[in-house]
């Protein structure tokens, strides 16, 4: 075991575990990581002593945040290839933790957004604490909800899916269970004992994590469902936006202040592909789609202009083009969505 890799791989008895370890950057995933974690998972479903899987993190301040946003706008400001091959291989890793034919257990303490996402909700069992703080906030760096964000989505109750993807809101334990992002929840002071028992053995993990289980506390979203439900809806963003200027409650204007602060081009990027997500059979075609979306949003004048505003300036006033939902049309989400030239195209592990 090497304490100073940003991936820490070791394997209790009949359980393999990965351990994040970049607690500095919120375990923010990396090309590196991707690719280590895709090796280690191939060479565990070549293995019939490996039973289960366990991802973790060091650290006390979140699960995953995302992945290396910096290099991605680097990259996209040149050539966009880093981008691109980063793109493609975490895409991957998404894939082969979906369809992956061993039980995968994530603890998703602390913070869970973006790529934290893409490698916590393909998990069997997804363990959420009173920390946990899930979001995916793209829409307000102009990216968007990717990472099979557009599959998980819209396949959640109502139309929680949709609001998430649209104003980034970050939701935690509690919310995670109700909607069914998370499948468990556990107190945070209890996690090592849980984790201690699954690995001691890992065959009653679901009579562990019914003695482990705890009070979640009342959901939130049960008090603001109904209003949810109600607003986002419609055939475009432009109607969610009427709605909600039409509405009179508290909660109504504050989720149209959060819209009106993201970048309208993603706004319309999100809302296609989740519509697009919810209609796929195939969640290796969906990722082929977000791929097309990726490789080319990471060089459009939105995420570069994102990434400054709310990573390295931090001065928090993005100034987007389009600056309206109108000035985005469809010819240029189109564009967005088209298929690559073949030899561009994502594809799956083989």
């Amino acid at each position: 075991m090497n304490d100073t890799a940003e991936i820490i791989v070791r394997v209790h008895k009949n359980v393999g575990r990965i351990t994040l370890n970049r607690p500095k950057a919120l375990h923010a995933l990396t090309l590196g990581m991707c690719e280590t974690m895709i090796e280690t998972l191939l060479d565990w479903q070549a293995d019939p002593e490996i039973d289960m899987v366990m991802i973790d993190h060091t650290g006390e301040r979140g699960f995953c945040a995302g992945g290396d946003i910096r290099m991605l706008a680097e990259s996209g400001a040149g050539d966009g290839i880093a981008a691109c091959l980063f793109f493609h291989t975490e895409y991957r890793l998404n894939h082969l933790m979906f369809h992956y034919d061993r039980p995968i257990v994530a603890i998703m303490d602390g913070v869970v957004m973006g790529g934290g996402v893409g490698i916590s909700m393909p998990a069997h069992y997804r363990i959420a604490t009173e920390r946990t703080t899930f979001a995916m906030p793209e829409t307000g760096i102009g990216l968007f909800p990717d990472v099979g964000g557009g599959w998980y989505l819209p396949r959640l109750p109502g139309k929680a899916g949709l609001w998430l993807a649209l104003t980034g809101a970050r939701i935690k334990g509690a919310d995670c269970l109700r909607l069914g992002i998370a499948t468990h929840f556990v107190e945070f002071g209890a996690i090592e004992g849980l984790k201690k028992a699954i690995i001691a053995d890992h065959r009653r993990i679901d009579e562990t994590l019914k003695m482990f289980r705890a009070d979640a506390g009342k959901a939130p979203l049960a008090s603001i469902e109904q209003d949810l439900n109600r607003l986002f809806v419609g055939d475009s963003v432009e109607q969610i936006f009427e709605f909600l200027e039409m509405d009179s409650s508290d909660w109504g204007k504050a989720q149209l202040a959060a819209l009106k602060t993201k970048s309208p081009q993603t706004l319309k990027v999100a809302f296609r592909q989740l519509a697009l997500g919810e209609s796929a059979e195939d969640f290796g075609e969906h990722m082929a789609m977000e791929y097309r979306i990726g490789a080319r949003v990471v060089r459009k004048h939105d995420f570069l202009e994102g990434v400054r505003a709310v990573i390295i300036d931090k001065d928090n006033a993005p100034q987007w083009a389009p600056q309206s939902l109108e000035g985005v049309t469809e010819a240029m989400l189109d564009e967005i969505f088209a298929p690559l030239p073949p030899e561009d195209e994502w594809t799956p592990l083989t």
